[in-house]
């Protein structure tokens, strides 16, 4: 399997999911994939391949049409020189590793008394997912209403796959699990700042990933879960630049 582009083409395949969920205008043609227009969030509002210098203008233009803020993901596979994204008008807004790790070698993390994952199967579910999520998770209880409005849109059988970590009976954290390009890719792992420290997030990527068919599990790290995921064995296969539009102002959401 080219482990790379599996990372690529599952975070590319999410965020388009995603995006045409949110109500986002879809671009798939030899010159371009992209979402915009969808969501509140930069991140959301996608680039995610391209061959020419002559589309980031494009994007620019289908930003602004939208009011939104947006982001370029920069994998291995990007055939555009990085600085004509930044003479475009686009910030580097730094990387992400694409890591990942052959699901039976992943390694058992310490065990975390008092902890259970439940799936998410129904709206009531989502609503607890959606709350925990957004007491710690990027841009707070916008992203988590936002997020959690598509995958209400989308449905809770697979390729998704929503989790809620409890403790001793709370909500602590949550994760989802989307299944595609072949590889299962770990998404929105956090835990309540309450409960940080205690394991739970290395807890809870092990138990969701034990359970999926899949030879890889794939994910995008933040600086503060690297750690985390070397331990369970991932590794980086590979860096995703993000380069940012955040416009004047934004109306959406």
């Amino acid at each position: 399997m080219d482990v790379v582009r599996a990372i690529e083409d599952n975070a590319a395949e999410l965020l388009m999911a995603m995006g045409a969920a949110g109500g986002g205008s879809q671009r798939v043609d030899e010159r371009a994939t992209w979402t915009i227009g969808g969501s509140p969030i930069d991140y959301h509002n996608a680039v995610v391949r391209a061959t020419d210098t002559g589309v980031i203008a494009e994007s620019l233009a289908e930003l602004r049409k939208h009011d939104v803020p947006g982001t370029w993901h920069a994998g291995p596979s990007l055939q555009i020189d990085r600085t004509a994204l930044t003479d475009g008008g686009f910030s580097a807004a730094g990387s992400e590793p694409g890591m990942a790790v052959r699901v039976p070698e992943l390694i058992a993390p310490r065990d975390v008394p008092g902890l259970a994952i439940t799936r998410v199967e129904d709206d009531d579910a989502l609503a607890v997912w959606e709350a925990t999520l957004g007491q710690g998770f990027g841009e707070g209880e916008r992203e988590a209403r936002w997020v959690a409005s598509t995958y209400r849109t989308l449905g809770y059988g697979d390729p998704w796959r929503h989790y809620v970590g409890w403790l001793d009976g709370m909500p602590v954290g949550t994760a989802t699990v989307f299944l595609g390009a072949g590889v299962a890719g770990l998404y929105f792992v956090m835990t309540v700042p309450a409960a940080r420290r205690r394991g739970i997030g290395a807890a809870l990527t092990y138990g969701v990933l034990r359970s999926v068919d899949a030879e890889y599990a794939v994910l995008g790290s933040s600086a503060a879960g690297r750690s985390v995921y070397e331990a369970l064995g991932f590794r980086e296969y590979c860096t995703i630049e993000l380069y940012e539009w955040t416009g004047s102002s934004t109306s959406a959401g």
